[in-house]
């Protein structure tokens, strides 16, 4: 694993001190946890917004392709199980409704 430094400004640095006591847990371990909910929900807007512009280029076109879909298909259950790979990793449960 590697180390990273942040500059955080004092009130948001008391809030994860506050919140990291309340949770029982280290603050690195907070912060591990936020970086991975907020990279996560960037990579789910990228891909909803690529799966949109696909979908609209895709039922623009006379006649659809099969072997078009189907590579969509296997492309985005592959997509899918990484990113419940990657909740597993940073101790999320995937399961969890992410949206609420």
């Amino acid at each position: 694993m590697s180390n990273i430094s942040v500059r955080l400004p004092d009130e948001l640095e008391a809030r994860l001190t506050r919140e990291a006591r309340l949770a029982g847990k280290k603050r690195s371990e907070l912060a591990r946890e936020a970086i991975a909910s907020y990279l996560q929900q960037k990579e789910r807007a990228r891909f909803t917004a690529d799966m949109v512009q696909e979908a609209k280029a895709l039922y623009s076109s006379p006649s659809p392709h099969e072997p078009d879909m189907t590579d969509a298909a296997e492309g985005l259950e592959e997509w899918l199980e990484s990113i419940e790979s990657g909740e597993r990793d940073s101790g999320m449960d995937p399961a969890e409704r992410w949206w609420d």
